[in-house]
Order: structure tokens, then sequence, then C-alpha cells
């Protein structure tokens, strides 16, 4: 039996989201003097340094618009999101036209255009504004970052992976087209012109042609010349996360396509990273693993990150609604009760966002120094429409039904 119904869950779902992360960024992470957001924060609001990433401001501009548009209809957190727009678009660019890395607080670029993941951000962030502001210098922007990303990465000297790199003899990268395929696919909804859909379908061809190894049941980070597979530590690397983070971005594209068997697929490899990924000694998802079981080459791999939970979550209810499996929902209340155990932060509010491998918290830097406001609420916002189908017992979509 499940620990609550849908509608029940539902209600978790929210109170976490406007009742504990909205109120947490707004005491602590909102910029009210110069814009943006200080995401250089501990789990307990406390402020490391008012460096601003320009991963964390595009972020903040997508979930705060998000909330604004699909959630809780307030001026404050649109007001947020047009004033972090704005704070990117003066400060955030370099002057090569691609958004820097790492600002100051007022908005010095300290570290240029070093990943292309912060113009994917831009373009994602500013996207989402779009479809509640109308305002066409919104759509506009978010279509020059998107171009301006797919010609980087079309670039042969491309190496613009910060804060990450690319490691020897690997060429290909699973979260370029990864996070490609997402934003170009939002962005396809409001301006579907040629350039945005053929970029949807090579990424989308990317990550399930290359990148999904159905004969391993995983999903690889790193992929050599044509595509190969790489016998090193870095080829091997496997980041459940991100496979499951990409198996919903496929389901999503599956939706709009109303492509059983692409929705079908995705849901497999959810399957296929938890049970790999799933710590069977302690709980919880590992950050990384090898694809032959060796030592992980992804540094922090035994640690327990919040994210790569959050997108279990929200890919399990997704993979429930669509396809009816017992599995998504076993899974679900698996990840459910594991996450809600371990990440809530019962005084200060929000989430932790790291964990050792036992699941105490711990202070060590992952990637970046930063709380980000951005995939755990995306998780609620996601959850939430899901959980409003599922709560009002609608069968799965007729596509969907063999």
């Amino acid at each position: 039996m499940a620990p609550m119904t849908f509608p029940e869950l539902g209600k978790v779902w929210r109170r976490l989201l406007l009742d504990d992360v909205v109120p947490f960024w707004l005491r602590h992470g909102i910029d009210r003097e110069y814009g943006g957001v200080l995401s250089c924060l501990r789990d307990d609001g406390t402020r490391i340094n008012t460096d601003k990433y320009m991963w964390s401001q595009c972020r903040a501009i997508w979930t705060f618009s998000a909330i604004a548009r699909r959630i809780a209809p307030r001026a404050d957190l649109l007001q947020i999101a047009r004033v972090t727009a704005d704070f990117a678009l003066k400060h955030g660019r370099d002057p090569s036209g691609g958004y820097a890395f790492l600002l100051s607080r007022k908005g010095k670029i300290l570290r240029g255009a070093t990943s292309v993941y912060t113009d994917f951000f831009a373009a994602y962030g500013l996207g989402e504004l779009f479809r509640i502001t109308g305002d066409p210098r919104d759509l506009a922007e978010a279509l020059a970052a998107l171009r301006g990303a797919i010609a980087r990465i079309r670039d042969p000297n491309f190496d613009a992976f910060a804060p990450y790199a690319k490691p020897p003899g690997i060429q290909w990268v699973h979260g370029i087209p990864m996070i490609g395929l997402e934003v170009a696919q939002e962005l396809a909804d409001v301006a579907p012109e040629r350039d945005v859909l053929d970029f949807v379908s090579d990424c989308l061809n990317r990550v399930l042609a290359h990148h999904t190894r159905p004969a391993r049941r995983l999903v690889l980070e790193h992929l050599g010349p044509d595509h190969i597979e790489v016998d090193s530590p870095a080829g091997r690397a496997v980041v459940p996360g991100h496979g499951i983070e990409m198996a919903w971005f496929v389901m999503h594209q599956a939706q709009r396509r109303k492509d059983r068997t692409l929705a079908l697929r995705a849901a497999e490899i959810i399957r296929w990273l938890l049970e790999a990924g799933w710590d069977r000694e302690y709980g919880g998802l590992f950050l990384a693993i090898d694809a032959d079981g060796g030592d992980p080459w992804w540094k922090h791999a035994e640690m327990k990150a919040w994210w790569p939970h959050t997108e279990a979550l929200y890919a399990l209810l997704l993979a429930h609604d669509l396809t009816r499996e017992p599995w998504c929902m076993e899974w679900y209340w698996r990840v459910h009760a594991w996450s809600w155990a371990h990440y809530p932060e019962p005084i200060h509010g929000e989430w932790r966002q790291r964990l050792d491998r036992q699941g105490r918290p711990s202070d060590a830097v992952i990637a970046l120094p930063v709380k980000d406001p951005f995939h755990l609420p995306r998780a609620a916002i996601l959850s939430l429409a899901v959980l409003d189908r599922l709560s009002q017992n609608l069968p799965p979509p007729e596509w969907m039904r063999a």
C-alpha cells in the first residue's frame, strides 16, 4: 500500500515548494541591492561569499518565472525573475558574446565564457520568462543564447565545459546534448523555428543513439571519436542522476510527439539507472559509478547529492503517469522515503544539498560552491502538474494506450 494518496502527496510537494523552498530564498538568496541571486550559501542560509555564478542567475530566472506562471501567480516572484534577467542581460555576457561563468556581486566579470552550459541555462530561463511576460525581447534573447550555444559547440576548437574539463581521449560529453534537448524543446514550443527543431532532433539522437548503451543498461557520460566507448576511467563514467534527468527530457519529447515507443524507452532508462546507481548498503543514489563496477572516475562519486534524487522523484511520477507500470511507484516511494528522511533542513528550510555516503551532511564542494534555487523547486513544479492529473484519476494519454 502506498504511504499516501496522490492528493496527499500533492499537498506535500506544494508545502515544500511554497512554505519551505520559496521562503528560504526570499530570506537568504535575493540580492535586493544589485539584482540577481546570492547562491553561495550554506544549508543554514549563511553566506559563503557574494560571487555570482551565472549558472545560478540563469536557473533562478527559470525557477521564479515557472513558479509565478505555473503554481502561484505572485508579483513578487515574477519581479525577482525580471530583475535577475535584467542583471544577467546587462552584466552577464563577455566580449565574445557568450555568457560569462562568474561575476562579482555588482556584475564585474571574474571569469568569462568558459561554460556553454551557462548559455543553455540563459536560454532556458529567458524562455520561461517570456512565457509569462510575453515580452519579445525575452524571447529574442533566449533564442540568441541558444543559437550562441549551438555555434560554440559546433566549433572544432570548442572547449567550454566549466566547471568540468573534457578528459583526455574523450570527444563527446553527454551533458551537452542532454541540456540542449530540454532547452531547445522548451523554446520550440514558443518559437518552432527550423534550426531549433533540428537541434532538438540532433540532441535526441545523440543521447539515445550514442550515450545510451542498451547492452550495458547504462548511459555513458563520455565517448571517444565516432561515439565509440573508451576503456578508461573517464570513458566508463556513469552519473545516474544525469541519465535519469535526460530520460525525463526524452519523455517530454515523447509527449510532444505522442510517441509511445519513445516514452517507454525513456522509462526503461530510468529503471536501469536506479537499479545500477542505488546504494544497497546505505540507500540513496550514488553521484557516479563505474560502468564495469570499478572505482569511479567522477569526483565525490560516493556522495549522495540532493539533485539526482529530485530528478528521480519527478521522473518516476512522470513515468508512472505515462506507463502505469508498477515498478514506477514502487521505486518512487523508495526514493521518496530516503530523500525525506535525509535531505530536509527542519530548522532553516530547503534541503541539504550534499550528504556523504552514509547520509550525513557534508560541506564538500562537488561542482560549484553554490546552493542553487533550481533542482528541488523544478522537481516540485513539474511533479505538481503530474500529481494534479493523477489526483483526478485520469487515464494515461490516449497515445500511450496499446
